[in-house]
């Protein structure tokens, strides 16, 4: 998506030409192998290892690091996998993600008219925050994890990763759209036109 924000802004005029179906369809791909890819290499490594003390872990899921404070054996290869792995899947989108922003802002900030401006940081916004957050909890949890991240904060960090971000997608997404937007505003003024009403009864 940064990348379609960056052809979009950048590029306005080739966009229908960069952003073909076969185009957006050939990244989608690359994007489910590469993660099915490194899945599958997590998996056999993991499998590979003894776990001979209890099979209780201390999260809310089955997820890498707390299965492998239950292990018995070795996990000095599964941990450089890991490492490896963060490069290709956590850094080096990141990398995309900070080029494609930097020359949008760039390009933005050359637009004379204030108003172009704004439509263009709201175009976005959107994509922006959702990454944010994405990006800084997966960093938190396994690129660079801090040596006195808690459990409990570990386990908060993969909550906004794996089930905050995807719900707040729409929410962020469709309030952008003019229609759900106007139907938002208009339902919170009911509900104030409700309570108003109510405080006039009571009182």
């Amino acid at each position: 998506m940064s990348y379609d924000r960056y052809v979009a802004i950048c590029n306005p005029l080739r966009y229908t030409s960069v952003m073909t179906i076969d185009y957006c369809v050939k990244l989608v791909v690359m994007s489910w192998t590469l993660g099915f890819v490194s899945t599958v290499i997590v998996t056999i490594t993991l499998s590979m290892l003894v776990f001979c003390r209890t099979n209780i872990i201390d999260h809310f899921f089955c997820d890498t690091v707390p299965l492998l404070d239950i292990a018995c054996s070795d996990a000095f290869i599964v941990h450089i996998e890991m490492c490896l792995l963060s490069i290709a899947l956590v850094i080096a989108p990141t990398i995309i993600i900070i080029k494609c922003y930097t020359n949008i802002i760039i390009n933005i900030l050359r637009i004379p008219s204030s108003t172009g401006r704004q439509k263009a940081f709201s175009t976005c916004s959107s994509h922006l925050i959702v990454v944010s957050i994405f990006y800084w909890t997966l960093f938190s949890v396994y690129a660079f994890p801090p040596k006195e991240l808690s459990s409990t904060i570990s386990k908060i960090l993969s909550l906004l990763y794996t089930m905050f971000t995807p719900l707040i997608n729409p929410i962020i997404y469709s309030l952008r759209n003019k229609d759900i937007g106007k139907t938002v505003q208009e339902m919170l003024n009911q509900c104030r036109t409700l309570k108003n009403r109510k405080k006039q009864t009571y009182s």
